[in-house]
């Protein structure tokens, strides 16, 4: 009888798994923009554009966003199965 070699799994990298999503076209895209304070002194057409995702350029970030999140492709990172979010 032949062993068996075991698969070992991979450790997504939990903070970059909060971080960045992937679309249904393959992009990685993140969150963009200083947005947590200091808002008062921006304008709301400003403020509006902190809001929508950017895609993340350079192909060394998206190699390294890849290897920290092994199964970015596989599984929806904002998956609502796990019980997050807000519940009413």
């Amino acid at each position: 009888m032949a062993k068996k070699t075991k698969k070992y799994k991979l450790k997504t990298h939990k903070a970059t798994a909060k971080r960045f999503q992937k679309t249904g076209s393959g992009k990685i895209v993140r969150t963009s923009g200083p947005k947590s304070h200091l808002r008062r002194n921006k304008s709301t057409r400003t403020k509006k554009g902190f809001a929508k995702m950017t895609e993340v350029q350079g192909t060394k970030q998206r190699k390294r966003i890849k290897r920290l999140m092994p199964y970015i492709g596989k599984y929806n990172s904002r998956s609502s199965k796990r019980g997050g979010g807000s519940k009413k």
